[in-house]
């Protein structure tokens, strides 16, 4: 797309837009006009943007909206007030959830919020972190205060966050016992698990007053019955749903932050990291990639490839 367009000509790309929420049908690629970034913010030429299960039903009040909040990218342009970004770098970013999303050829991004994109992985890898890596980074140091040496029990430890929760568990040296549907326990063990149990049978009584810590991905039963998981002094955090009346535990919502990406791409970097992807799609099968989010089985992100990285210039 040429950004040097006349004062008579304005620039325009291809977004997806949602006109009704919750409903895939309403999802279509249409033309918009280029966003300007304002002081603290910059352009960015998305190549492959992150999608999640229930994000539709977000945007309600501020409809037709641009969906997705993952993006890895190359920033085109800066606002005045933007010292330490440069034009052509490589960024990813998890964007604010009040505003149009990254489901574009181009988005407008808070400076602030932009990282340095992991050199050893594509765009597409990268635009399947954000979410689910600062969801566990955040339940697990933030609010959890993980140790190394401690117990943590992840429930769901085979899903998007819970795969990240397992990883990042064990590089900060705790022991790791996740749980999962019968369906998800090889992906828990994938993961790196140190144990792996089902959290819908008997098998959960053998943690029970073993954790120092439960970080709930799943909420209902599972969040219900983690009290007895803990030992003296145990925390539970879930990141699913607000607790039961007597349940005492962290209820949060994961928080765009570009230092933590920070901290994100050097374990990717290190290989101590490892996403997960299901599947890809090009942004005129939008629809389709949100179906497919919508569907059970899947292993790993659905992305939205805005750019095809082997012939972009």
């Amino acid at each position: 797309m040429n950004m040097g367009s006349s004062a008579t000509e304005t620039a325009t790309m291809r977004a997806v837009l949602l006109r009704a929420a919750g409903d895939t049908a309403a999802l279509s690629v249409e033309l918009v006009e280029v966003p300007a970034p304002g002081p603290d913010e910059a352009l960015v030429r998305v190549f492959a943007a992150g999608i999640t299960r229930d994000e539709l039903g977000w945007p309600a009040e501020r409809l037709p909206a641009i969906p997705s909040y993952e993006l890895s990218g190359v920033v085109e342009a800066l606002g005045g007030d933007v010292r330490d970004l440069a034009t052509g770098e490589a960024v990813w970013a998890l964007t604010p959830f009040d505003r149009d999303g990254v489901a574009a050829e181009y988005a407008v991004v808070p400076a602030a919020l932009l990282a340095p994109k992991p050199r050893r992985l594509g765009h597409v890898a990268s635009a399947a972190v954000p979410l689910a890596g600062l969801s566990a980074w955040q339940g697990l140091f933030d609010h959890g205060r993980l140790e190394p040496g401690e117990r943590v029990v992840v429930h769901g430890a085979g899903g998007g966050v819970g795969r990240f929760a397992v990883q990042l568990a064990r590089w900060r040296g705790a022991h790791v016992i996740g749980t999962a549907s019968s369906a998800g326990m090889e992906a828990a063990r994938d993961a790196g698990a140190h144990e792996v149990l089902d959290r819908t049978g008997a098998g959960l009584d053998r943690a029970m007053g073993a954790a120092d810590l439960v970080f709930d991905t799943v909420g209902g039963e599972a969040l219900a019955r983690s009290e007895v998981l803990l030992r003296p002094g145990g925390r539970i955090v879930s990141l699913a749903e607000a607790p039961p009346p007597g349940l005492e535990a962290v209820y949060f919502v994961v928080e765009p932050r570009g230092d933590q990406l920070a901290e994100l791409s050097r374990l990717l970097e290190a290989g101590d990291l490892e996403p997960a992807i299901d599947s890809v799609f090009p942004l005129a099968e939008a629809r389709a990639a949100f179906e497919r989010v919508e569907q059970s089985g899947k292993r790993g992100k659905v992305v939205i490839g805005v750019v095809d990285e082997q012939t972009a210039t």
